[in-house]
């Protein structure tokens, strides 16, 4: 099962990332990250890397990458992870990628979702989701939360993860 973390910070650098044959040449991209402590982590960014209202990021966005670190990294400095999904930081907007279990509470236990009928609920491709986000990995993007533990909100927005 996949444990998400993510790491917050704005964007420093954006290359061309080399894998393998050259077929690929331009598809992947290294994203360093520098957060305000000036950590850095540099992401790679597949073709398969999910991007919060598909948006075009660039140097000087502040954004959060979202990694899987259940998946093998190599042990270098900065610390180098494989991009699962990335947000482009926007003002009163907050994204999580977790489990979310029967309850439609995240793994980690910290947000509960209460679904809407104005809830969006999508696969990544942006065609609509017909089954039910429960116990699944999910893409959350939502705005204000109460201040319960775990904290509950409205989503605006849910995309359900259905490959990696």
């Amino acid at each position: 099962m996949a444990e998400y973390e993510s790491f917050s910070g704005v964007i420093t650098r954006i290359d061309d990332f080399w894998v393998g044959n050259g077929r690929q040449a331009g598809c992947y991209k290294l994203m360093s990250v520098e957060n305000s402590s000036g950590n850095r982590v540099d992401f790679v960014v597949a073709p398969a890397t999910y991007f919060v209202d598909h948006t075009m990021v660039s140097v000087g966005d502040t954004v959060t990458g979202f990694y899987d670190t259940s998946m093998a990294a190599p042990a270098i400095y900065p610390p180098q992870f494989r991009a699962v999904v990335m947000a482009r930081d926007v003002p009163g907007q907050s994204v999580k990628v977790d489990y979310f279990n029967d309850q439609l509470l995240s793994g980690d236990g910290t947000l509960k979702l209460n679904l809407a009928p104005s809830t969006g609920v999508l696969i990544q491709n942006g065609q609509a989701f017909t089954g039910t986000p429960a116990n699944r990995d999910l893409i959350v993007v939502y705005g204000p939360t109460t201040r319960s533990i775990p904290a509950q909100t409205t989503p605006s927005q849910i995309i359900v993860i259905c490959e990696r």
